[in-house]
């Protein structure tokens, strides 16, 4: 058995300790937002964030996730379970085409925002190496990163370990 946390819920799972997590998401939790693109981490549509890194579940065995937080974009909310600013940013700035990269395409732009508020052209080039859009609309996602970095004001991904602390307070000034 492998425990671990998906957006914030905690899974026990009995699988192959090598079966990659992409797999364990789609096929064990029904969480189908991260996407199969190559199966050898090169064109980044499976990306996820585990503990908060983007990182490619193509690729990496779920063994590698036990005790830790996996984030897939269905865990990527804004305030009261609302859109993303990321995501808000994407319709604003007409990102998606054909659709298929962008669960990665976010989930990575989310990791770099939590690490970097303000991030450069150059950040975002590092950030999103390896996250391929065959419709080409990576001027679109840059304009889209910039401008959900300049407009939130609130937490760019969703921290279930926050969000568990703050029910727990509302439950325990509820009951004193």
């Amino acid at each position: 058995m492998i425990s671990f946390s998906v957006n914030g819920t905690s899974q026990m799972i009995d699988v192959d300790p090598s079966k990659p997590l992409l797999w364990v998401l789609r096929e064990q939790l029904g969480l189908t937002g991260t996407k199969f693109g190559c199966g050898m981490a090169q064109c980044g549509a499976c990306t996820v964030q585990l503990d908060g890194r983007a990182v490619r579940s193509c690729v990496t065995p779920v063994s590698a996730v036990a005790g830790k937080e996996v984030t897939t974009i269905e865990g990527l909310k804004g305030e009261n379970a609302t859109l993303h600013p990321l995501q808000h940013a994407w319709i604003e700035h007409q990102v998606p085409q054909c659709g298929y990269c962008q669960s990665g395409q976010l989930m990575s732009a989310a990791a770099l925002l939590a690490e970097k508020a303000n991030p450069s052209d150059d950040d975002i080039d590092r950030a999103m190496q390896g996250n391929i859009c065959r419709c080409g609309m990576y001027g679109r996602i840059r304009a889209a990163i910039k401008s959900a970095a300049a407009t939130s004001s609130t937490a760019l991904f969703y921290n279930a370990a926050q969000v568990q602390e703050q029910e727990q307070e509302q439950e325990e000034t509820s009951h004193g």
